[in-house]
């Protein structure tokens, strides 16, 4: 008898591609007085989880005050600032003198030499195109409290694993804590989902939804197929003109310009990753034509497919 895999929800599967590749990842003992900065990177997601101690956090103007087991994650890479029990200065901390393990894993001690607060702080990047939409909807900062947090124990659990590999550099110890820090990110996501209600509207709120959470689920799994407003009706058993009503109404724009949309980043991210042509780029998201793959390419993203070769960033 055979055994087939049973779908995997939309919603899991956006949760699913969330695969971080490191920028780095840096265990910080910080001693009063002290202060750090980091640049704005909008191709990044940024996280701290406090260990022991606290600071103050600023980001885009706003301050709030972090203590031992809250876990914040900055999802659209903007720059912040962070301090001690009083405000000092916050050089970049990329001027800052690192312990290096390798590229992207290194401690840092930075401060006075007065009372420690340590954390581990780290930028990721999530290039599938479902993770970067997903990271899209989010708001600007997830603080997850760990009294208050539903999942309060499983944050507790990996802050501390966290904390125990950092401690002391071991053998391996950087790739621990590189799977850590994807449990870390999809944690505060979900925490997030979980009790705010700006995660049942828009594009979360449509994955959520039976039928078109359904036909979003079909559009990236096949972004190749020959799609129609009908087409996608008859996948999720609706009419035409019900579904197409509904899929405007829950994602904001219509199933056709999503279906573009996708196939467009689906090729920015073969072209971007450098083993893809523009013809088999195009081909990969349906389009016999490279002619008319490149003209539909450049009026969604607003990049000739040629120049988007090797870098990243629909």
């Amino acid at each position: 008898m055979a055994i087939f895999d049973p779908p995997i929800p939309p919603l899991g599967e956006a949760l699913r591609c969330v695969e971080v590749s490191g920028v780095f990842y840096c265990p910080s003992e910080m001693s009063e007085p002290w202060g750090v900065e980091l640049p704005p990177m909008d191709d990044c997601v940024w996280f701290h989880a406090v260990i022991e101690g606290s600071c103050t956090l600023e980001v885009d103007g706003e301050r709030q005050e972090i203590r031992v087991g809250d876990l914040v994650v900055i999802p659209h890479g903007a720059g912040h600032r962070a301090w001690g029990a009083e405000e000092a200065p916050t050089p970049s901390v990329f001027d800052l003198p690192h312990d290096h393990v390798n590229e992207q894993y290194a401690v840092l001690r930075h401060g006075g030499g007065g009372a420690m607060t340590r954390l581990v702080c780290g930028g990721v990047r999530l290039h599938h195109p479902a993770a970067r939409q997903l990271i899209d909807a989010l708001p600007a900062v997830i603080r997850t409290e760990a009294a208050g947090s539903p999942r309060s124990d499983w944050i507790w659990s990996t802050l501390d694993l966290m904390a125990e590999e950092t401690q002391h550099v071991r053998p391996g110890g950087e790739a621990v804590v590189s799977r850590l820090c994807d449990i870390v990110v999809i944690q505060a996501i979900r925490s997030w989902m979980d009790r705010d209600p700006a995660a049942r509207v828009g594009w979360l709120g449509a994955l959520r939804d039976p039928q078109i959470g359904a036909a979003i689920a079909a559009i990236h799994a096949d972004p190749s197929s020959d799609w129609t407003v009908a087409s996608l009706a008859a996948e999720v058993a609706m009419s035409r003109s019900a579904f197409a009503a509904r899929f405007t109404e829950l994602v904001g724009e219509s199933a056709m310009k999503y279906v573009a949309r996708w196939r467009m980043a689906v090729a920015a991210e073969l072209l971007a990753d450098g083993g893809s042509t523009v013809a088999s780029a195009a081909a990969a998201v349906g389009y016999e034509s490279e002619a008319a793959f490149s003209r539909a390419f450049t009026r969604v993203t607003g990049a000739n497919p040629r120049d988007s070769k090797g870098s990243r960033g629909v």
